[in-house]
């Protein structure tokens, strides 16, 4: 069984174009969207709508930074901060190139930190990459389900 995607974004467009873009790399995971950082913690923690999903965690986090309710640093603290939820890849998708944000999300244990490219093509083969690279050619960490099926 394939884990999920988790992709955090309020914007409609830059949803619209992320989900455009991993549909292109036809990856048979799911993606789960969720649209502010309050939706986030409840998927990761399965609380609230979420308290009835499916056990396991995502493949990878693709998290905005600017986000209603939670903002992007303070749901990527917590799930560094959750013993079960660390060792899941986090890779912050945003548009902003402030230094104090870039130095706090590697502070807090960012796996990755993509700055959304400007250009339409641009921005499709970076999360292009994104899914590929953290879907497909990471290797998990030891525990996890396709590492532990891998001989």
């Amino acid at each position: 069984m394939l884990k999920p995607i988790l992709l955090v974004e309020d914007n409609p467009d830059d949803l619209d174009l992320a989900l455009r873009a991993l549909a292109k790399t036809n990856l048979a995971n799911e993606v789960v969207v969720v649209r502010d950082g309050e939706q986030a913690v409840n998927y990761l923690f399965r609380k609230g709508d979420y308290a009835n999903r499916t056990q396991g965690n995502p493949a990878v986090v693709l998290l905005d930074l600017k986000l209603p309710k939670i903002d992007g640093i303070e749901v990527l603290e917590r799930i560094k901060a959750e013993p079960t939820l660390r060792t899941v890849p986090v890779v912050m998708l945003t548009s902003s190139k402030m230094e104090s944000d870039l130095t706090r999300a590697y502070a807090l244990g960012v796996n990755a930190y993509v700055v959304k490219p400007i250009h339409f093509a641009e921005f499709i083969e970076a999360v292009r990459e994104l899914g590929v690279f953290w879907a497909v050619l990471n290797e998990p960490p030891p525990g996890s389900f396709r590492a532990a099926n891998r001989k």
